[in-house]
């Protein structure tokens, strides 16, 4: 990567290296491992074995989900972040990484020097991941240790101060889910699980969010309290959407022309040290008005809630009218 490159924002420079190491990848054979990927995601059945195969499929699913996953865990990260100001991770273990979309989120979260382990079951994932960290200028994902492990009920991990899992309890059997949980809350100082933004989704981060909480660990976010989910189960689901910006390989790939998608997640973020969670956080996207705005909320103390904030509010009215779904609110001065 010559130095311009390097100087490019992480989510630019992932694009970059993606078109790459993908240069060349033939697109009917691409369109066929997304199918195939699509038909995984979008199943009910876990399975106890990689998802990725070989290195087309590595290849399509790079292109297919890569910038949409990084782009979901970044706003997980920068969520954590803000809970817990002047903290930074100095190691990093990512669980089920693939290609390493939760490292370039890290890397573009943190700023600070950190040792980074991506633990994978699929080999070719951890090749190209290796690949695309070559092609970045950032020394966190160029040194990275990128391990082949299977990722089961036996799975130790080493110590770190932050343990990320991203898109991966779906893969995994009930207990396999429960067992990595309990390894990432033995051995993190600050845990993050994210999953899709659908119902099932959202059940497996509560789950994993009560196994979290009773080992000892603050919630910093998106939850502004320890308690219970306010949302009755069946009823509704805590999701949040993350604007991908979709380069001309990955509208090749996936289909369709918008230069943008909306990636939607669940997550949960929690700490062992002190956490400063949100007052409350915007739950569904904002709805704007005429001399209003209408914010739904998670609150501390009066859990689901919907506030309307109107013009008399003066600066608040104006910071609801540029609040986004996701947000804390009010959001914080200066």
């Amino acid at each position: 990567m010559n130095p311009a490159e390097s100087a490019l924002p992480t989510a630019e420079a992932l694009r970059a290296a993606l078109a790459g190491v993908l240069d060349g990848l033939p697109p009917k054979q691409a369109a066929q491992a997304v199918d195939r990927l699509i038909a995984n995601y979008r199943g009910t059945t876990p399975t106890d074995a990689p998802v990725l195969r070989d290195r087309s499929d590595v290849a399509a699913y790079a292109a297919y989900r890569m910038p949409a996953t990084f782009e979901a865990v970044r706003a997980a990260l920068e969520a954590l972040a803000d809970a817990t100001p002047g903290w930074a991770p100095g190691s990093h273990v990512d669980v089920g990484g693939g290609t390493g979309a939760a490292v370039w989120a890290a890397d573009a979260t943190w700023a600070e020097p950190r040792t980074t382990t991506v633990l994978d079951w699929a080999e070719p994932a951890l090749a190209l991941g290796r690949e695309l960290a070559a092609a970045s200028g950032a020394p966190a994902l160029r040194a990275a240790d990128w391990r082949q492990t299977r990722i089961d009920a036996a799975l130790k991990l080493p110590e770190s101060d932050l343990v990320t899992v991203s898109y991966v309890l779906k893969e995994l059997t009930e207990r396999d889910r429960t067992a990595l949980v309990t390894e990432a809350a033995r051995t993190g100082q600050a845990v993050v699980i994210v999953e899709p933004g659908t119902p099932d989704g959202y059940l497996r981060i509560i789950e994993a969010r009560d196994q979290l909480i009773a080992a000892g660990y603050r919630i910093a976010a998106p939850c502004p309290h320890d308690g219970a989910c306010p949302i009755e189960r069946g009823t509704d689901w805590c999701h949040f959407a993350a604007r991908v910006s979709r380069s001309s390989l990955h509208r090749q790939v996936k289909g369709g022309s918008l230069p943008y998608e909306d990636e939607k997640f669940s997550y949960v973020a929690a700490v062992r040290s002190d956490a400063h969670p949100a007052g409350a956080r915007v739950t569904r996207k904002p709805q704007i008005r005429k001399g209003q705005v209408l914010l739904d909320l998670c609150t501390r103390d009066d859990g689901l809630r919907r506030d309307t904030v109107t013009k008399r509010h003066g600066a608040l009215y104006r910071a609801a009218r540029d609040v986004a779904w996701g947000d804390t609110w009010p959001p914080p001065e200066g």
